[in-house]
């Protein structure tokens, strides 16, 4: 199981054909394409493995907005090096752990950069609206814009946002307007299905993502759910008794799924927080049960996400394969 998609070849050689040539200049010499006009803004909580955002990084094409995590009475970012092991040790520990909203003033960095860098318009893709107040830091934001900023509530999370912004990324890059690069954002978000488990509900719980009741049946029944994003919330799926029961039936679910859409036009993502050798086995596992899968990377899961799951978190997000629109075609 790969640590960065396979689609990564494509976006890097997308990139390249960017940048001016040295030749460029001399009469009758190829020159490069026109440079995108539309940029692509996020938050951390769209999980893109750390590969993908750095080969993105050039130019501007892409910038993550990172969200707060506050340990006790600390405030750190989310894209702090020690951030996973004090969320750990906090978390072992009983110490409160919480998550904020970014502030209007990353965003309004993030957008003046953009225009800055010569981009004509943004699309500023975020986690659910449900789960975060993220979209309305970014509304606020784009009021004030110098440039055309399109607020887009992905309705999702993890990398069934990520998708969404790989795709937007794709179409950007084709030269596709605004519109068209939320088109092809919106339709890759609708293709994605997530599933995970958690080993224990009460982070949820505190954090106000499920009910007190949903967090005492897990705890006094030791039941341990497969659960879902639905219409932008977390929702429960199946209720299973044991923890290695769990696992096995997320595996089940997503095989299944899967299996639905045929291996070589799905991608995989498995997050996790804690558990890397518990993820990459559920990875290898799908990946013998799916030959010809298109792609599957393991992530592990933000900062940002994991204060709310806990520890031993596994999800795994089955999305359609990224299939990068040309110049000309319609996303």
């Amino acid at each position: 199981m790969s640590e960065t998609p396979p689609a990564l070849s494509w976006l890097r050689q997308q990139l390249q054909r960017l940048r001016p040539r040295a030749d460029a200049a001399v009469p009758g010499a190829a020159t490069a394409q026109p440079r995108p006009t539309v940029a692509v803004v996020t938050d951390s909580a769209a999980a893109l493995p750390p590969e993908w955002v750095r080969s993105c990084a050039e130019g501007g094409l892409l910038r993550v907005v990172s969200m707060p995590v506050i340990i006790g009475e600390n405030v750190f970012s989310d894209d702090d090096a020690e951030l996973e092991s004090h969320i750990s040790l906090a978390l072992a520990s009983g110490t409160s752990v919480k998550t904020s909203r970014p502030s209007p003033g990353q965003f309004d960095r993030a957008y003046r950069a953009a225009a800055a860098a010569g981009y004509d318009a943004v699309v500023s893709l975020h986690i659910s609206s449900k789960l975060s107040g993220t979209h309305d830091s970014a509304s606020l934001a784009a009021g004030r814009a110098t440039i055309p900023v399109h607020v887009v509530d992905t309705g999702t999370v993890g990398m069934g946002q990520g998708r969404g912004v790989q795709s937007a990324i794709a179409a950007a890059l084709a030269g596709k307007s605004a519109e068209d690069v939320i088109a092809a954002a919106n339709a890759a978000v609708a293709g994605t299905v997530i599933y995970f488990y958690v080993p224990s509900l009460e982070q949820l719980r505190r954090g106000g993502r499920i009910s007190l009741a949903s967090s005492w049946l897990g705890t006094v029944l030791d039941i341990k759910p497969i659960l879902g994003i639905r219409d932008g919330a977390v929702v429960p799926l199946e209720k299973v008794r044991t923890a290695a029961k769990a696992v096995a039936r997320l595996e089940e679910l997503a095989a299944a799924e899967i299996a639905s859409r045929g291996a070589s036009a799905t991608q995989v993502s498995v997050h996790h927080f804690g558990n890397e050798a518990q993820a990459k086995a559920l990875g290898s596992s799908l990946q013998a049960r799916a030959p010809g899968l298109a792609d599957a990377t393991l992530t592990r899961l933000p900062a940002v996400l994991a204060a709310h799951a806990g520890l031993g978190v596994l999800v795994v997000v089955v999305a359609g394969a990224l299939v990068p629109p040309q110049v000309g075609q319609e996303p």
